[in-house]
């Protein structure tokens, strides 16, 4: 069975709106960007000056032959050598002022996204597939790069120098060579973005099918112990062949179609410069212009058709560089599902009590998870909840730290309603043990470190000794500096939950969440660890999603859900005497140690 792979959205159309929403990041820069076109138009009129020089040396050449005078014109050579440097370094000042302006663009924007991308809700980070999406990120920002680079220096030059152009060759030489040059350039664009529109679908397969190859190879490399346990090294092979010989393919059309493409634009202007040669030439057989002028429109012809040919592959690339743009942008148009309100305010935690009230949700109409909660955990207690797999124990954690907003009641912590404060106040007062902690690939002291950047080394190694985290470190031959891979793979589970309970002491927040923080632990260490978190939870008020019913026989309250209801609360020995749910689930696990 193949897994799902990354979709691509289609654009049919350039969308040239797209222009509109880079404008902003441009105007950081305008004195630069001025100098910059500056740059630009003197780099132009110098390349349309230089065939008339180059003219002047042919004819001065031309007549000291006829003359018999044999005298190099050195000035003009020196100003033909001159005015090409010009040319080269009027360029160079042009794309190094420019250059500054597209990274500090990109720069921008990049970071607007990443930034926006934590901003979207858990339910969007959970359907995402990371290979596709960072790709999105990678073409878009390519794209802004590009389009910087080549609208401002190849299409709008080159615009220029056209008009420039002919409307020398019409003064100087008649209506027919502007007349040919103008009917050239004409097909040459429109043939270009006929084919260009034509070959479209074929650059898009090839995107997709990189798109989907890189994120199938991403999928199966970050679930690399899963394919280990089921052997599946050749499945996942074939699979990720299965997706280059379609990549393959794609790049296969999409070659033959550049190929026709470059054919037509080739043809074009070769017929473009046979008939404005063979003008000149006819001319010049009649005595009506001089050699030097046979030279400058055959130097005008190469030189303005060398920017055209670019001018095609330019336009292929902006037409997909606006696509990749388009998409990009399109993840800052998604809009988070959890968003503060209007001027929220900040979370004041002082007593740090959680109230539940008439709590419904679920993540889909038709099954509810929560059904009308309400339970209360008062300041400093601790409070347990446990109850079958699926009972919504796990789901209550995600919409106190509001992952998810509730569909029906509310939650408050000390009086104030968790969808009225800020979400970044909210989270910063509640610190969490995950039951699957995930790791960065760093060192061990960078991810305690990650509970509080701000924190010194002192107080991160005052945590590394209240989780026991010491003893293993200490073994390890490069310590704190230890490696964790990739998620945390170097670690075992007990270990990595170890580091997890670290991290939440460095934080050091008000309310603390355990959501089974001891799953993953042999006995003596699970001893050694819900002792420090006994330590660590005084005057705090902490919540236990508990597996293991003799890990939190101390609770001050214990809530046992079945099938997102609250069936039964109370005290260790007083739901044990109700005879009830708890105590069935008690005897079970009593029975199976």
């Amino acid at each position: 069975m193949r897994r799902p792979q990354y979709q691509e959205e289609e654009v049919s159309q350039i969308n040239w709106q797209v222009l509109k929403m880079l404008w902003p990041y441009l105007l950081e820069f305008k004195l630069r960007i001025g100098f910059a076109m500056l740059c630009l138009i003197l780099t132009k009129v110098a390349s349309v000056y230089l065939p008339f020089i180059l003219k002047d040396i042919v004819d001065t050449l031309d007549a000291n032959q006829a003359d018999k005078v044999y005298l190099v014109p050195f000035a003009l050579i020196a100003t033909y050598g001159g005015v090409r440097l010009m040319i080269v370094l009027f360029a160079e000042i042009r794309d190094t002022l420019f250059g500054r302006v597209t990274e500090r663009a990109i720069r921008r924007i990049g970071l607007k996204v990443f930034q926006h991308l934590h901003l979207l809700d858990l339910d969007f980070h959970l359907n995402r597939q990371t290979g596709g999406l960072s790709r999105d990120i990678d073409r878009g920002s390519s794209g802004v790069s590009f389009l910087m680079r080549f609208m401002v220096f190849n299409i709008v030059p080159t615009l220029i120098e056209i008009a420039m152009v002919i409307t020398i060759l019409f003064v100087n030489y008649g209506i027919w060579f502007a007349l040919t040059t103008l009917i050239a350039i004409v097909c040459y664009v429109s043939y270009s973005i006929y084919a260009t529109e034509w070959r479209t679908r074929y650059i898009r397969a090839a995107n997709k099918a990189d798109s989907s190859s890189n994120t199938r190879a991403i999928d199966s490399l970050l679930n690399y112990e899963t394919v280990k346990y089921f052997t599946n090294e050749d499945y996942e092979a074939q699979a990720y062949d299965h997706q280059l010989a379609q990549w393959e393919q794609a790049k296969t059309k999409n070659r033959l179609s550049l190929f026709a493409l470059n054919g037509g634009q080739a043809l074009i202007i070769s017929v473009a410069m046979t008939v404005m040669l063979g003008l000149a030439a006819y001319e010049v057989t009649y005595g009506n212009m001089t050699l030097g002028d046979f030279v400058l429109i055959n130097a005008f012809m190469m030189q303005l058709f060398i920017p055209l040919n670019f001018l095609g592959f330019v336009y292929r690339e902006i037409k997909g560089s606006l696509a990749n743009i388009e998409h990009m942008f399109g993840l800052l148009k998604r809009q988070p599902k959890v968003v503060d309100v209007v001027n929220a305010d900040e979370l004041r935690v002082e007593q740090a009590n959680i109230t539940f009230n008439n709590v419904d949700f679920s993540y889909h109409k038709d099954r509810a998870i929560i059904k009308k909660l309400s339970f209360e955990v008062k300041a400093g207690q601790k409070v347990a909840i446990v109850g079958e797999s699926g009972s919504g124990k796990s789901t209550l954690v995600k919409l106190l730290f509001r992952f998810y907003d509730v569909a029906g009641g509310d939650i408050s912590i000390d009086g104030q309603k968790i969808t009225q404060v800020s979400q970044h106040s909210l989270r910063s007062h509640i610190g969490i043990v995950p039951q699957d902690t995930v790791l960065f690939n760093d060192t061990l002291l960078a991810n305690v470190h990650y509970g509080r950047p701000s924190a010194s080394l002192d107080q991160v190694n005052k945590a590394i000794d209240m989780a026991h985290l010491r003893e293993f470190i200490s073994a390890l031959p490069k310590g704190d500096q230890t490696l964790v891979g990739e998620r945390g793979l170097k670690l075992s589970g007990g270990e990595k939950q170890r580091v997890a309970i670290a991290r939440t002491i460095l934080k050091n927040p008000k309310i603390l969440i355990f959501d089974e923080a001891t799953s993953s632990l042999d006995s003596h260490s699970e001893q050694a660890i819900l002792a420090a978190i006994s330590e660590v939870a005084v005057n705090r008020t902490s919540l236990v999603i508990a597996h293991r019913l003799s890990t939190i026989i101390d609770a001050d309250n214990i809530i046992v859900m079945n099938k997102g209801e609250m069936v039964e609360q109370g005290t260790h020995q007083a739901l044990l005497a109700k005879q009830g749910a708890y105590h069935k689930m008690w005897l079970l696990q009593q029975s199976s140690h």
